[in-house]
């Protein structure tokens, strides 16, 4: 017998050389492993070739979150190097963040980021995390995007040359400290494919938080405190996800993030209502979807919330056999890597 709220249960063997160190030239020439949940059939494609998959009525939910430049390199007054990652915004100049070497910055103590941007800490929060306050002579928003530098999972090794490939062709509201990975393979050219099949493309947004790389790290899973993340779902998306639900068409989520979104509205009730929250959702089996008909994802870490949620998703046995299949067959894993679409 299976136990769903255990740790262990969701851990796989990969092989590291599997782990995707450097985005495809082409985004989509990456792989798509393809799961039908009716009728256990695998099949492997690229992922250009999604068109196959999807049909006229289909409803396509993409996140348009845009990723902060939001790792700052400080230093200060002694001269050492203090890294700062961007969480959360407070207020026009006031910030979340996380600090390494933290216990080195003491509060009241201002770390100089460069001539035009410098920041003092506020207070400690909880969870390791701290309060800054920043100084700067211009344009905040222009002087992160020249200063900062794109905050990799732990993962990536190497450097990423274009910080554009480290976020989708459609993002638009920036707030993210890491990218919706499963829309990194769509290209413009293909969203337009879509379009033309008669799919509907619907935004929402989820400001992705680094908590989507925080290890779980108690064996029983539902001891587990999920990070909390910024949301909005506009009306005019509800109202067209709730008519597709009414008249039987499919609602695909492109990314967790998505699922996480639309789940969480759907918790408050439904029809979907037009909403701006937070929201903390954890979704491991069993978990009875509400919104979600089928899902484009990556491949994630072992024992991390996000293969629970596929697991939800997909079945836990299925999931598994899919992952087996993709190192078997050498997918490429993680922020990176190649895609499944599970219908």
């Amino acid at each position: 017998m299976i136990n769903y709220k255990l740790l262990s249960t969701y851990d796989y063997n990969l092989p590291e050389e599997l782990i995707a160190q450097i985005p495809l030239e082409k985004r989509d020439e990456s792989r798509l492993l393809v799961f039908n949940r009716q009728t256990k059939q695998i099949e492997d494609n690229h992922f250009k070739n999604i068109t196959n998959y999807l049909k006229k009525g289909d409803v396509l939910v993409i996140n348009n979150t845009r990723v902060l430049p939001a790792r700052l390199l400080a230093h200060k007054d002694t001269g050492a190097e203090i890294e700062i990652l961007l969480l959360k915004r407070f207020n026009l100049t006031e910030w979340e963040v996380l600090l390494k070497p933290a216990k080195k910055v003491k509060i009241g103590q201002t770390l100089v980021i460069n001539n035009e941007l410098s920041c003092t800490l506020l207070e400690t929060l909880i969870d390791g995390k701290r309060k800054i306050k920043f100084e700067f002579n211009g344009v905040f928003e222009d002087i992160l995007n020249r200063v900062g530098s794109m905050p990799l999972p732990h993962y990536i090794h190497e450097k990423l040359k274009d910080k554009e490939r480290y976020q989708t062709v459609y993002n638009k509201v920036e707030g993210s400290a890491a990218a919706p990975t499963a829309g990194l393979h769509f290209t413009n050219e293909l969203l337009q494919k879509i379009k033309d099949l008669g799919v509907l493309i619907v935004e929402l947004t989820l400001d992705v938080g680094l908590g989507t790389f925080r290890p779980c790290k108690e064996e029983d899973i539902t001891k587990h405190i999920m990070h909390s993340e910024h949301y909005h779902l506009s009306q005019d998306v509800a109202d067209t996800i709730n008519k597709a639900k009414a008249e039987g068409r499919r609602v695909i989520a492109v990314g967790t993030t998505s699922v996480r979104t639309l789940e969480a509205v759907a918790s408050k009730g439904l029809p979907l209502k037009a909403d701006d929250d937070e929201t903390s959702i954890f979704i491991y089996p069993p978990y009875k979807f509400k919104v979600v008909d089928a899902l484009i994802t990556n491949f994630h870490l072992p024992k991390s919330t996000l293969i629970m949620l596929v697991s939800a998703f997909a079945g836990y046995e299925n999931t598994m056999n899919l992952y087996k299949h993709a190192v078997d067959n050498h997918y490429r894993f993680f922020s990176f890597g190649d895609s499944m679409f599970i219908v």
